[in-house]
């Protein structure tokens, strides 16, 4: 009888059942919370906020790409990484564009309300931060998602210390100045990722190319 103990094939499907499982874990919790924040961002007139719900949207669907190819080789998986670099950096546009109305067209954010759904949101990223940690050196398509849920932890600790400073100023300048900075922390990320997933994609090609540089016809 084989166990895990001594079976390889039988570790590797553990490891990949437990990745799975946390990811669809997560992929929910970023869903939910990716409506609660929009909605409440609108309603709060609050640009941190709304930063905050697409950084909750972009996860969702890099906890969803990262849950497909987490039975696939690592070129599959770096195609993935790329893929949520590049949503990254799209995501990080949009907020960027969503601080230059507020810049166009002010007006103070409601504060009980960024600081509620900021809470909550925080102890939500705390939660799924928790699951990950483990798996975040399993390879590149886990150690994209922990960075994803990494950056929440921050950007979740900036929306309420823009609840703070929009209480403490009467002005709408540090929801503003928060939405940019989770937007370049979007930005950075993305940098990040992509950049692993040229290496990781360079590397799963390494030997395809070794092999038909070498192989020559009878």
């Amino acid at each position: 009888m084989t166990n895990c103990c001594t079976d390889t094939e039988c570790e590797i499907e553990a490891l990949r059942t437990r990745q799975r499982n946390v990811l669809v874990t997560v992929l929910a919790i970023n869903t939910v919370f990716f409506a609660v924040e929009s909605i409440a961002g609108l309603f709060a007139s609050s640009n941190a906020l709304v930063a905050d719900s697409l950084d909750m949207l972009g996860d969702a669907l890099v906890y969803g790409f990262s849950l497909y190819v987490v039975n696939r080789d690592d070129l599959w998986k770096a195609r993935s990484a790329a893929l949520k670099g590049s949503i990254m950096a799209a995501f990080g546009a949009l907020a960027l564009a969503q601080a230059a109305y507020k810049v166009l067209y002010p007006e103070v954010p409601s504060v009980p309300i960024i600081g509620v759904v900021g809470f909550l949101a925080l102890a939500a990223n705390a939660f799924c931060l928790a699951l990950l940690w483990r798996h975040r050196s399993d390879d590149i398509n886990m150690r994209s998602v922990w960075l994803c849920s990494r950056n929440d932890i921050v950007a979740n600790i900036s929306v309420l210390a823009a609840a703070i400073g929009v209480s403490t100023l009467a002005s709408q300048w540090p929801d503003v100045i928060v939405g940019v900075g989770i937007a370049a922390l979007f930005m950075r990320s993305a940098v990040l990722v992509l950049r692993d997933a040229a290496t990781t994609r360079a590397q799963a090609r390494a030997p395809v190319q070794i092999a038909v540089a070498t192989w020559s016809p009878e």
